[in-house]
Protein backbone atom coordinates (compact mmCIF):
# COMPACT_ATOMS: atom_id res chain seq x y z
CA UNK A 1 0.00 0.00 0.00
CA UNK A 2 1.57 3.07 -0.96
CA UNK A 3 2.57 6.03 1.79
CA UNK A 4 -0.78 8.29 0.68
CA UNK A 5 -3.56 5.22 0.46
CA UNK A 6 -2.46 4.08 3.81
CA UNK A 7 -3.15 7.76 5.08
CA UNK A 8 -6.06 7.95 3.26
CA UNK A 9 -7.79 4.34 4.56
CA UNK A 10 -6.51 5.84 8.08
CA UNK A 11 -7.76 9.37 7.95
CA UNK A 12 -11.02 8.06 6.49
CA UNK A 13 -13.35 8.82 9.57
CA UNK A 14 -11.81 12.21 9.90
CA UNK A 15 -12.32 12.97 6.09
CA UNK A 16 -16.00 12.38 6.28
CA UNK A 17 -17.60 13.16 9.43
CA UNK A 18 -15.08 15.99 9.82
CA UNK A 19 -14.68 17.78 6.68
CA UNK A 20 -17.54 16.09 4.69
CA UNK A 21 -19.00 18.97 4.64
CA UNK A 22 -16.11 21.47 2.46
CA UNK A 23 -17.29 20.33 -0.95
CA UNK A 24 -20.91 21.26 -0.35
CA UNK A 25 -19.84 24.74 1.62
CA UNK A 26 -16.89 25.38 -1.26
CA UNK A 27 -19.43 24.15 -4.18
CA UNK A 28 -19.88 26.37 -7.13
CA UNK A 29 -21.76 29.24 -5.10
CA UNK A 30 -21.07 32.88 -4.36
CA UNK A 31 -18.60 33.66 -1.54
CA UNK A 32 -21.31 35.28 0.73
CA UNK A 33 -21.46 35.67 4.75
CA UNK A 34 -22.92 32.35 4.72
CA UNK A 35 -20.00 30.63 2.92
CA UNK A 36 -17.55 31.95 5.91
CA UNK A 37 -20.21 31.04 8.69
CA UNK A 38 -19.97 27.36 7.45
CA UNK A 39 -16.90 26.67 6.97
CA UNK A 40 -16.09 28.09 10.94
CA UNK A 41 -18.25 25.75 12.53
CA UNK A 42 -16.95 22.92 10.24
CA UNK A 43 -13.26 23.62 11.05
CA UNK A 44 -14.03 23.68 14.40
CA UNK A 45 -16.21 20.30 14.62
CA UNK A 46 -13.13 18.74 12.86
CA UNK A 47 -11.36 19.64 16.26
CA UNK A 48 -8.95 22.25 14.17
CA UNK A 49 -9.51 24.80 17.60
CA UNK A 50 -11.33 28.14 17.73
CA UNK A 51 -7.48 30.01 17.50
CA UNK A 52 -6.26 27.82 14.33
CA UNK A 53 -9.89 28.11 12.78
CA UNK A 54 -9.48 31.97 13.13
CA UNK A 55 -6.13 32.22 11.74
CA UNK A 56 -7.44 30.01 8.89
CA UNK A 57 -10.16 32.07 7.94
CA UNK A 58 -8.56 35.46 8.55
CA UNK A 59 -6.25 34.17 5.32
CA UNK A 60 -8.61 33.31 3.53
CA UNK A 61 -10.25 36.42 3.65
CA UNK A 62 -7.41 38.26 2.70
CA UNK A 63 -6.71 36.40 -0.46
CA UNK A 64 -10.36 36.58 -1.66
CA UNK A 65 -10.06 40.21 -1.35
CA UNK A 66 -6.29 40.47 -3.25
CA UNK A 67 -7.15 37.57 -5.49
CA UNK A 68 -10.70 39.09 -6.52
CA UNK A 69 -12.21 36.05 -5.76
CA UNK A 70 -16.24 35.39 -5.94
CA UNK A 71 -16.86 31.84 -5.92
CA UNK A 72 -16.32 28.80 -2.68
CA UNK A 73 -15.08 26.86 -5.29
CA UNK A 74 -12.04 28.79 -5.27
CA UNK A 75 -11.27 29.04 -1.60
CA UNK A 76 -10.38 25.08 -2.13
CA UNK A 77 -6.71 24.88 -3.10
CA UNK A 78 -6.00 27.98 -0.89
CA UNK A 79 -7.53 26.17 2.09
CA UNK A 80 -5.68 23.04 1.45
CA UNK A 81 -2.50 25.37 1.24
CA UNK A 82 -3.27 27.05 4.54
CA UNK A 83 -3.74 23.59 6.22
CA UNK A 84 -0.61 22.47 5.32
CA UNK A 85 1.42 25.51 6.39
CA UNK A 86 0.50 25.29 9.72
CA UNK A 87 1.72 21.37 10.35
CA UNK A 88 5.38 21.10 11.72
CA UNK A 89 7.66 19.13 9.44
CA UNK A 90 9.01 16.47 11.90
CA UNK A 91 12.86 16.42 12.79
CA UNK A 92 14.80 13.41 11.92
CA UNK A 93 15.94 11.99 14.98
CA UNK A 94 19.57 11.86 15.79
CA UNK A 95 20.91 8.64 17.28
CA UNK A 96 24.05 9.87 17.44
CA UNK A 97 24.67 9.79 21.34
CA UNK A 98 24.83 5.81 22.52
CA UNK A 99 22.72 5.19 24.38
CA UNK A 100 20.00 7.54 22.85
CA UNK A 101 17.90 7.57 25.92
CA UNK A 102 13.54 7.61 25.27
CA UNK A 103 11.09 8.74 27.91
CA UNK A 104 7.56 8.18 26.74
CA UNK A 105 4.80 9.70 28.62
CA UNK A 106 0.86 9.95 28.60
CA UNK A 107 -2.16 8.99 30.43
CA UNK A 108 -3.56 5.69 31.28
CA UNK A 109 -5.19 4.90 27.81
CA UNK A 110 -3.77 6.74 24.96
CA UNK A 111 -1.92 3.77 23.67
CA UNK A 112 1.79 4.50 25.24
CA UNK A 113 2.73 1.07 25.92
CA UNK A 114 1.54 -0.12 22.66
CA UNK A 115 3.26 2.61 20.81
CA UNK A 116 6.65 1.84 22.41
CA UNK A 117 6.16 -2.02 21.34
CA UNK A 118 5.42 -0.84 17.64
CA UNK A 119 8.29 1.70 18.03
CA UNK A 120 10.76 -1.33 19.42
CA UNK A 121 9.96 -2.99 16.51
CA UNK A 122 10.39 -0.53 13.67
CA UNK A 123 13.96 0.43 15.24
CA UNK A 124 14.81 -3.51 15.75
CA UNK A 125 13.70 -3.75 11.85
CA UNK A 126 16.19 -0.93 11.31
CA UNK A 127 18.62 -2.60 12.91
CA UNK A 128 18.80 -0.58 15.90
CA UNK A 129 19.96 -2.96 19.53
CA UNK A 130 17.02 -1.50 21.81
CA UNK A 131 16.37 -1.91 26.00
CA UNK A 132 13.49 -1.49 27.40
CA UNK A 133 12.77 -0.17 30.65
CA UNK A 134 9.39 -0.70 32.52
CA UNK A 135 8.96 2.35 34.66
CA UNK A 136 4.88 1.99 34.66
CA UNK A 137 5.25 -0.29 38.12
CA UNK A 138 1.97 0.32 39.28
CA UNK A 139 0.20 -1.44 36.25
CA UNK A 140 1.11 -4.68 35.71
CA UNK A 141 -0.44 -4.94 32.65
CA UNK A 142 1.83 -2.97 31.29
CA UNK A 143 4.64 -4.27 32.38
CA UNK A 144 3.72 -7.79 31.35
CA UNK A 145 2.86 -6.24 28.13
CA UNK A 146 6.07 -5.22 27.20
CA UNK A 147 7.90 -8.41 28.23
CA UNK A 148 6.00 -10.29 25.85
CA UNK A 149 7.27 -8.18 23.21
CA UNK A 150 10.63 -8.13 24.66
CA UNK A 151 10.76 -11.76 24.51
CA UNK A 152 9.07 -11.70 20.97
CA UNK A 153 11.33 -8.85 19.47
CA UNK A 154 14.39 -10.09 21.21
CA UNK A 155 14.76 -7.55 23.54
CA UNK A 156 15.98 -7.30 27.25
CA UNK A 157 13.06 -5.62 29.80
CA UNK A 158 14.27 -4.10 32.88
CA UNK A 159 11.36 -4.51 35.03
CA UNK A 160 10.58 -3.95 39.24
CA UNK A 161 8.66 -5.16 41.36
CA UNK A 162 4.96 -3.95 41.57
CA UNK A 163 4.40 -0.96 43.12
CA UNK A 164 8.35 -0.54 43.14
CA UNK A 165 10.10 3.22 42.58
CA UNK A 166 9.70 3.97 38.49
CA UNK A 167 12.77 6.15 39.41
CA UNK A 168 14.70 2.96 40.33
CA UNK A 169 13.25 1.26 37.00
CA UNK A 170 14.00 3.92 35.19
CA UNK A 171 18.10 4.33 36.45
CA UNK A 172 18.89 0.68 36.61
CA UNK A 173 17.38 0.41 32.80
CA UNK A 174 20.03 3.68 31.90
CA UNK A 175 22.36 1.90 33.26
CA UNK A 176 21.62 -1.37 31.75
CA UNK A 177 21.82 0.04 28.74
CA UNK A 178 24.99 2.24 29.05
CA UNK A 179 26.54 -1.54 30.02
CA UNK A 180 25.21 -3.23 27.16
CA UNK A 181 25.86 -0.36 24.57
CA UNK A 182 22.55 -0.51 23.16
CA UNK A 183 21.47 2.17 20.66
CA UNK A 184 18.18 3.00 22.21
CA UNK A 185 16.87 3.13 25.65
CA UNK A 186 13.00 3.34 25.87
CA UNK A 187 11.78 3.92 29.13
CA UNK A 188 7.87 3.28 29.68
CA UNK A 189 6.54 6.21 32.34
CA UNK A 190 3.19 5.53 34.22
CA UNK A 191 0.36 7.07 32.77
CA UNK A 192 0.35 9.91 34.52
CA UNK A 193 -3.24 11.99 35.61
CA UNK A 194 -2.83 15.08 34.49
CA UNK A 195 -4.66 16.44 36.91
CA UNK A 196 -2.73 14.60 40.11
CA UNK A 197 0.21 17.17 41.18
CA UNK A 198 2.03 14.23 43.14
CA UNK A 199 2.07 12.01 39.99
CA UNK A 200 3.41 14.52 37.71
CA UNK A 201 6.19 15.01 40.36
CA UNK A 202 6.98 11.70 40.72
CA UNK A 203 7.33 12.26 36.33
CA UNK A 204 9.91 14.76 37.39
CA UNK A 205 11.56 12.73 39.22
CA UNK A 206 12.00 9.86 36.96
CA UNK A 207 13.36 12.71 33.95
CA UNK A 208 15.88 13.76 36.59
CA UNK A 209 17.01 10.58 37.70
CA UNK A 210 17.86 9.29 34.55
CA UNK A 211 19.83 12.16 33.78
CA UNK A 212 21.94 10.86 36.91
CA UNK A 213 22.21 7.36 35.56
CA UNK A 214 24.02 9.11 32.26
CA UNK A 215 24.47 12.63 31.88
CA UNK A 216 22.64 14.69 29.34
CA UNK A 217 19.45 12.12 29.11
CA UNK A 218 16.90 12.01 28.45
CA UNK A 219 17.40 12.66 24.52
CA UNK A 220 14.14 12.63 23.69
CA UNK A 221 10.65 12.90 25.56
CA UNK A 222 8.19 11.57 23.05
CA UNK A 223 4.39 12.19 24.25
CA UNK A 224 1.61 10.33 23.65
CA UNK A 225 -1.80 11.41 22.51
CA UNK A 226 -5.13 9.74 22.13
CA UNK A 227 -6.65 11.15 18.84
CA UNK A 228 -10.17 9.98 19.86
CA UNK A 229 -10.02 12.75 22.74
CA UNK A 230 -9.99 15.41 20.43
CA UNK A 231 -9.31 18.96 22.11
CA UNK A 232 -9.35 17.54 25.72
CA UNK A 233 -5.69 15.96 24.89
CA UNK A 234 -4.94 19.42 24.57
CA UNK A 235 -4.86 19.82 28.40
CA UNK A 236 -3.01 16.50 28.87
CA UNK A 237 -0.34 17.84 26.24
CA UNK A 238 0.21 21.41 28.42
CA UNK A 239 0.44 19.66 31.59
CA UNK A 240 3.25 17.30 30.54
CA UNK A 241 5.33 20.10 28.74
CA UNK A 242 5.11 21.81 31.88
CA UNK A 243 6.37 19.22 33.61
CA UNK A 244 9.29 17.72 31.41
CA UNK A 245 10.64 18.74 28.47
CA UNK A 246 8.24 17.13 26.09
CA UNK A 247 10.54 16.72 22.49
CA UNK A 248 7.64 15.66 20.47
CA UNK A 249 4.02 14.05 20.13
CA UNK A 250 2.88 10.53 19.18
CA UNK A 251 -0.56 10.73 17.75
CA UNK A 252 -2.53 7.10 18.07
CA UNK A 253 -5.58 5.98 17.05
CA UNK A 254 -6.13 8.38 14.20
CA UNK A 255 -7.64 5.74 12.27
CA UNK A 256 -10.92 5.23 15.12
CA UNK A 257 -11.18 9.35 15.42
CA UNK A 258 -12.98 11.38 13.83
CA UNK A 259 -10.77 14.44 15.34
CA UNK A 260 -7.83 14.11 13.44
CA UNK A 261 -7.44 17.90 13.33
CA UNK A 262 -7.03 18.27 16.58
CA UNK A 263 -3.19 18.09 15.05
CA UNK A 264 -2.82 21.29 14.09
CA UNK A 265 -4.14 22.45 17.41
CA UNK A 266 -1.66 20.61 18.99
CA UNK A 267 1.16 22.71 17.08
CA UNK A 268 -0.27 25.97 16.83
CA UNK A 269 -0.67 26.15 20.41
CA UNK A 270 2.03 23.89 21.60
CA UNK A 271 4.58 24.05 18.75
CA UNK A 272 5.88 20.65 19.07
CA UNK A 273 6.31 18.35 16.50
CA UNK A 274 4.02 15.17 16.08
CA UNK A 275 6.47 12.77 15.69
CA UNK A 276 4.69 9.12 14.46
CA UNK A 277 0.80 8.47 13.85
CA UNK A 278 -1.18 5.38 14.43
CA UNK A 279 -2.98 4.52 11.80
CA UNK A 280 -4.21 1.06 12.78
CA UNK A 281 -3.72 -2.07 15.06
CA UNK A 282 -0.40 -3.44 13.48
CA UNK A 283 2.84 -2.62 14.07
CA UNK A 284 3.60 -1.29 10.85
CA UNK A 285 0.60 0.90 11.35
CA UNK A 286 2.50 3.26 13.64
CA UNK A 287 4.17 5.64 10.94
CA UNK A 288 6.50 8.16 10.56
CA UNK A 289 3.79 11.60 10.49
CA UNK A 290 3.83 12.85 7.22
CA UNK A 291 2.20 16.41 7.02
CA UNK A 292 1.72 16.55 3.02
CA UNK A 293 0.04 12.54 3.38
CA UNK A 294 -2.50 13.64 6.24
CA UNK A 295 -3.71 16.92 4.53
CA UNK A 296 -4.35 14.43 1.29
CA UNK A 297 -6.29 12.04 3.78
CA UNK A 298 -8.06 14.35 5.77
CA UNK A 299 -9.55 15.99 2.43
CA UNK A 300 -9.45 12.86 0.36
CA UNK A 301 -12.64 12.75 -0.08
CA UNK A 302 -13.60 16.76 -1.32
Amino acid sequence: MSIFSRWREGLSRTSKAAFGQIASILGATEITDETWDDLEATLIQADLGIETTSSILDALKRLTRTEGWTRSGELFSALKQELRSRLIVPPIIDFGIKPTVILVVGVNGSGKTTTIAKLSSLYVNAGKKLLLGAADTFRAAAVDQLQVWGDRLNVEVIAGAPESDPGAVAFSAVQAGVAREVDIVMVDTAGRLHTRFNLMEELKKVNRVVGKAFPGAPHQVWLVLDATTGQNALQQARSFKDAVNVTGVILTKLDSSARGGMAFAIQRELGLPILFAGLGEKPEDLTPFDPDAFVDGILADQ
